[in-house]
């Protein structure tokens, strides 16, 4: 009995064991390597499977700060409110750049690791797989019975019958069988017998390699296709047009690099009318917003107008744009006129609901035509009702009692210093409030058609009543206005193409079997010897059955075609016990040295060399 390792003599001299065994004495060096070495050694590594899907996991992992924290290329005016309300955390993270994730330095270096490692795991597997799929079935293994899944049966031949040639007409119908299955086949007959390889399932690889190549797709569309998109928000008041141009009409846009701004297509879009239906007053969800409908007038340059309508979720589609319908709100329209009577001020603002019921918050500035300069904080109720509190709030979205309530403030606006200011917001610092709050005087009132005075003989404000002729009620008294968010991206048709191509070709990775057939025939006086074997790529659970079937239809048709006077049924046969005296002149089973067939590199082999293009 051998003694352990532990206690072993390790002797030097000894000629069958080399100095670099595992129990050699000299110790292993590794060779060192030059420039040329770490950079092979490198590329190996980043374009290693297992990279790829370390990288593929740091991608999904970078991209969810962007779903987090707001982005600057869809929200700018959350970049905004985040900065106001995290003076302290804002900035530390603009230097991470998390308010540009998709557009960062470290996203974008890992975004093109992964498109380098993708491209160096395909390209070799690409090569491989064609190299494979041109290749001719491995031979025939010499001893199909050390196969797991065989099965062998004998095939009396009738008096008289030439066996060779009965082999040799059984190895054809098999041949014509596993060709109407789909597998490649090629015959080999050798050492007086006859057989057919066959092999299917390549498809597998095929899928496994489409997957990859959508993937590099979807990165390229995303990529490539990002450059020429944008997105742009604008609002649109009932009764204006809106103009597809940078310079004029968007509020915020926000290009890929290679867009040109100046180069957009000149198309409008004019809002009609907007439609909104509430639920019922005492209803369980009263004042729950059913449809919208944003109805609009487009037109493309050099053809005629059209209408056309904008829902939530269904978007309108003009000039290879996407617009869609991100919000809404009530515009309510005012006329400042100064004490001479004169028109200083006319317009309609958008008033930015604050609840569900449409309390609504607007900034109205007179920059000119005043002694001084005015601000109005105002606050509009399209029904307006007192809280528990006593304070007036809106009671119900539709205009049922609609009132505008208007601080007053005097006092430099800022918008001469050339500071561009938000036109939602009121600086109040070194302004002189004129009404409401502690000024003791009440804020300004009105119902649409009112007018009343400014503070300090100013002039006069009127809440325009823009209910059509012959209206009854105010529920037509003020405008509406829309929130449109305006998209370009052409990558979109190819991402869903190349996700589609994924999906498909996954499917194929996954469900396709690899495996190959064998069919011998071996002819020996009135006797043919039939064997059929099977080995799967990977796992097959259906393998077994496979090959029974393969064997049953193979009986079936020699049956049926005459051959032979009788059949024995197919049964699995395992190799020989070599505890067990081999029968005499029995080379193929007994015993497991002996030679194979010249050529047989049969994967039942575990020293055998892998086909090209076997590479998992």
């Amino acid at each position: 009995m051998s003694r352990p390792r532990s206690e072993s003599v390790v002797d030097s001299s000894d000629p069958l064991r080399p100095s670099d065994h595992v129990d050699g004495a000299e110790e292993i060096t590794s060779p060192k390597l030059g420039p040329i070495g770490w950079i092979r050694w490198a590329w190996r590594q980043l374009t290693s499977m297992r990279t790829a899907l370390v990288l593929l996991l740091l991608l999904a992992i970078a991209a969810v700060p962007g779903s987090i924290v707001p982005q600057r290329s869809a929200d700018p005016n959350g970049v905004t409110n985040y900065f106001t309300d995290n003076p302290t955390l804002a900035p530390v993270l603009d230097k991470m750049q998390l308010f540009d994730v998709y557009s960062s330095a470290w996203f974008s270096a890992i975004y093109i690791l992964l498109f380098i490692s993708l491209i160096g795991c395909v390209i070799p597997r690409v090569k491989h797989h064609l190299k494979a799929l041109r290749s001719r079935p491995p031979r025939t293994p010499a001893r199909l019975g050390r196969l797991g899944d065989h099965r062998e049966s004998l095939v009396e031949l009738a008096p008289g019958t030439d066996a060779a040639a009965a082999a040799s007409h059984a190895i054809d119908i098999a041949a014509k069988q596993l060709k109407a299955g789909g597998y490649r086949v090629e015959r080999y007959d050798a050492r007086g017998a006859f057989s057919i390889s066959a092999e299917r399932g390549y498809l597998r690889e095929t899928g496994n390699l489409l997957f990859h190549i959508a993937l590099l797709g979807v990165l390229l569309a995303v990529g490539i296709g990002g450059g020429f998109a944008y997105t742009g928000q604008r609002v649109i008041v009932q009764g204006t047009t809106f103009v597809n141009s940078v310079g004029t009409d968007y509020s915020s846009f926000n290009p890929g690099r290679f867009v040109d701004p100046d180069a957009l297509l000149p198309y409008t879009l004019k809002l009609d009318k907007f439609d909104v239906s509430y639920q019922p007053i005492g209803s369980g969800s009263q004042g729950q917003a059913g449809d919208f409908i944003a109805h609009l007038t487009t037109q493309l340059p050099g053809q005629k107008a059209t209408d056309a309508q904008i829902r939530v979720n269904h978007p309108l589609t003009i000039g290879g744009d996407r617009v869609y319908l991100l919000g809404n709100g009530y515009a309510p329209t005012v006329t400042v006129k100064n004490a001479a009577g004169d028109v200083v001020f006319h317009d309609s603002i958008a008033f930015l609901p604050q609840d569900n019921n449409l309390t609504s918050l607007g900034i109205i500035k007179v920059p000119d035509g005043l002694s001084e300069q005015l601000g109005m904080l105002a606050f509009f109720y399209p029904t307006q009702v007192k809280n528990d509190l006593g304070a007036f709030t809106s009671g119900y979205p539709a205009l049922l009692n609609p009132v505008l309530s208007l601080n007053v403030y005097s006092g430099d606006l800022g918008i001469n210093n050339g500071i561009p200011r938000s036109v939602y917001a009121l600086d109040t610092t070194g302004m002189t409030q004129l009404t409401g709050g502690q000024t003791g005087v009440d804020s300004i009132e009105l119902q649409p058609g009112q007018t009343a005075d400014l503070p300090n003989g100013l002039g006069t404000i009127t809440f325009d009543d823009q209910s059509p002729v012959g209206a009854t009620d105010a529920t037509q008294s003020v405008k509406r206005f829309v929130s449109l968010s305006i998209h370009r991206d052409v990558a979109g048709p190819w991402v869903l193409s190349f996700a589609v191509l994924a999906v498909l070709s996954l499917m194929l990775a996954l469900f396709v079997p690899r495996r190959r057939m064998w069919v011998k025939a071996t002819p020996s006086g009135s006797v043919v010897t039939l064997e059929y074997a099977g080995l799967a790529r990977g796992e097959d659970p259906t393998l077994g059955s496979a090959v029974e079937a393969l064997a049953a239809k193979h009986g079936e048709a020699l049956e049926s075609d005459g051959t032979g006077a009788g059949r024995a049924a197919a049964e699995p046969v395992h190799s020989t016990d070599p505890a067990e005296p081999a029968e005499p002149g029995d080379s193929s089973t007994a015993d497991p040295a002996a030679p194979a067939e010249p050529g047989d590199s049969s994967p039942a082999d575990p020293a055998a060399p892998a086909e090209p293009g076997d590479r998992a």
